[in-house]
């Protein structure tokens, strides 16, 4: 994992938004991986596009931060295993909860 030190409201402010997609099929590969990713319009695109399709959005700077240079459909790294399993199951008490 790379550690990086950022004012994160700043960066947001003076680069614009970052997105990054995650997909997680525990029938694959069983490990969740990165389909999308971008700064600025292609961030708000794929921010736009998930709520559209009714995907949950979390927002957690450092992981983005770690994530946004991963090569499309890459791996994400195990040590970032614990902060993906906290958003799958948020996103699965969300599931239930609609």
């Amino acid at each position: 994992m790379i550690y990086k030190n950022y004012n994160f409201k700043k960066k947001k402010d003076t680069q614009g938004e970052s997105a990054i997609a995650i997909q997680y099929n525990d029938s694959e590969s069983g490990l969740p991986e990165v389909r999308a990713h971008g700064k600025g319009l292609i961030a708000e695109k794929i921010m736009e596009l998930a709520k559209d399709n009714g995907i949950p959005l979390q927002e957690n700077p450092s992981l983005v931060a770690n994530l946004i240079d991963l090569d499309l459909g890459e791996s994400v790294p195990p040590q970032l295993y614990s902060v993906i399993a906290e958003i799958l199951i948020l996103m699965e008490e969300l599931e239930k909860s609609f």
